[in-house]
């Protein structure tokens, strides 16, 4: 079946000298893996690994058929160049982590435009904001929201952060967060993209990250930490 649809790069790993294989997020038909021969070969070699450097939003023509192999490009182009975030050393490496997990977290094999369109305007908002300390641990929150374990944020005035259940408690179990890690993480459920950059010190945007990824550790079964991981803790250190 061809079909024409917007996707995002999840990864792009070399298959033997010449190949790749592309893992990317669909508008259309969700998660799809494509095969793309000679891509290390022929003089616009350069020009076809672009398209598949992290998070890049793509138009493509595709032949899908459905059979859990691996599908084939027809045809390829960028949706939205992005201007700052190939260039912005702190912006690839959010981007390079975020992959990583996005990667690792989405596994549906069928279409999700709410999450689509949430990560296509996301990525558009970090290419054209200087302003972006918060951006990942925003973006990792938010994704939540489409994977099924959002905070229940009901009774949000309660003083722990109960992680197996996602609920707030008047009591700190074993699975809960300490008060001020929980004071944290609720400053951080009320923050937007455009809010304020500074209300994060450095160790606390540390420790909401490793908070964000033990979250994602228990409610997704397999859950890889990303290799990219210590790099964005010394680029944003």
């Amino acid at each position: 079946m061809l079909v024409k649809t917007k996707a995002i790069v999840l990864s792009a790993l070399k298959y033997q000298e010449k190949s790749l294989i592309v893992k990317c997020f669909t508008q259309s038909d969700g998660l799809k893996s494509y095969f793309v021969p000679n891509a290390f070969s022929g003089k616009k070699s350069n020009q076809k690994i672009a398209y598949f450097q992290p998070l890049t939003l793509l138009d493509i023509e595709a032949s899908h058929k459905n059979k859990g192999t691996l599908e084939h490009f027809r045809e390829i182009r960028l949706a939205a160049p992005f201007h700052s975030i190939n260039t912005d050393i702190f912006k690839s490496t959010i981007v390079i982590f975020l992959s990583e997990v996005l990667h690792h977290s989405i596994r549906e094999e069928e279409k999700n435009e709410t999450l689509f369109s949430f990560l296509e305007t996301a990525l558009l908002w970090l290419d054209t904001h200087d302003e972006m300390a918060n951006f990942h641990l925003i973006l990792l929150l938010e994704i939540t929201k489409f994977l099924g374990f959002y905070p229940d944020t009901s009774e949000a005035d309660l003083p722990f952060f109960e992680t197996n259940e996602g609920v707030f408690s008047s009591s700190q179990g074993l699975s809960c967060l300490t008060g001020h890690e929980t004071f944290l993480f609720k400053k951080l459920i009320g923050l937007k993209f455009d809010s304020d950059q500074k209300v994060f010190a450095g160790t606390e945007r540390q420790l909401l990250l490793k908070i964000l990824l033990d979250y994602y550790s228990v409610h997704l079964d397999g859950f890889k930490k990303p290799k990219s991981l210590e790099v964005l803790k010394e680029v944003f250190s």
